[in-house]
């Protein structure tokens, strides 16, 4: 198998992950599979949409062997992936700050179901008991068991931030103060930031906290509330929400992750974040029209 496209890919990628964060293991024996290689791996399995990973790593023997000489088995693989976590979130934001995008001071926010399980039995017995729980998802109209993976990006699609919350039903709000309280730089950093959210994230309290942290609120009005301003532009922008959501549930299998603990999880929702936004960095380096586009990777 030949992919130009793809090799180009996950070479930039390998070589700005190990000149700026790869490499950083000083005691012991080095081992066969550097981290660097590791993040090209997950990337590529993502990109070429393997959600199994013992598939994913016979694929690789047999058509990426010369970009990765040595390949663990899967227990071997599953394990340094799930280690690897702090590793794939540092790639991403490296990712973001290196593309014109990262000071964009509009905001899109939204939230996503990630089910981890689809019976009662395996609600029962899942290691993810005491982490994922029930939830309502109103635009696929359906209940999911499981977690919720909050997005923070700019229009074009690269994630400034995101968290995992451990309850579906927890108040979006809440969720997003956390997420800009753990980094307050981000909203400091832009002045006259424009935050666009849907209905879920309406409250005073919340749009006064989004105030003192130099951010606005745009969202859709309620019935009996006078129209926003810039309400007319939520329309498109909904579109780029949905959109940023389809890339990772229809082309990068969100929700067919496959994890089955919390860190698992985890790592692997990580992972189809960082595939986005590797790509969107490699087509703007390259300067192709469309920048969230997939499809020259994914085959």
């Amino acid at each position: 198998m030949t992919n130009e496209d793809l090799d180009a890919l996950i070479t930039a990628l390998y070589v700005k992950i190990d000149d700026e964060i790869g490499g950083t293991r000083c005691l012991g024996r080095p081992p066969q599979l550097s981290d660097s290689e590791l993040v090209c791996l997950a990337v590529a399995q993502s990109l070429l949409g393997f959600t199994s990973e013992a598939r994913w790593l016979r694929f690789a023997r047999d058509n990426l062997n010369a970009m990765f000489p040595y390949l663990p088995k899967r227990p071997g693989y599953n394990k340094r992936l799930r280690s690897a976590l702090p590793l794939v979130k540092g790639a991403i934001r490296l990712l973001a700050m290196d593309t014109a995008f990262w000071f964009d001071n509009h905001w899109i926010v939204d939230s996503t179901p990630v089910p981890c399980g689809m019976s009662r039995p395996t609600v029962k017995r899942s290691d993810m008991a005491g982490w994922a729980g029930y939830g309502y998802c109103a635009s696929h109209s359906r209940f999911h068991w499981g977690l919720r993976l909050f997005l923070i990006c700019t229009p074009t699609g690269m994630p400034i931030t995101w968290a995992l919350a451990t309850s579906p039903k927890i108040d979006e709000r809440e969720v997003l103060a956390a997420m800009l309280d753990r980094e307050p730089h981000l909203t400091a950093d832009r002045p006259g930031l424009l935050v666009i959210a849907d209905k879920g994230f309406a409250s005073k309290e919340f749009e006064t906290d989004l105030g003192f942290r130099g951010a606005e609120l745009l969202r859709p009005s309620f019935k009996r509330e006078k129209r926003r301003k810039g309400e007319s532009l939520l329309k498109s922008v909904r579109q780029l929400i949905e959109s940023v959501n389809d890339t990772l549930k229809g082309q990068l299998d969100l929700e067919e992750h496959g994890g089955r603990t919390f860190e698992g999880v985890a790592v692997r929702v990580a992972q189809r974040i960082l595939a986005m936004a590797a790509a969107i960095w490699h087509n703007h380096k390259t300067r192709q029209p469309v920048l969230r586009s997939l499809t020259a990777f994914d085959h």
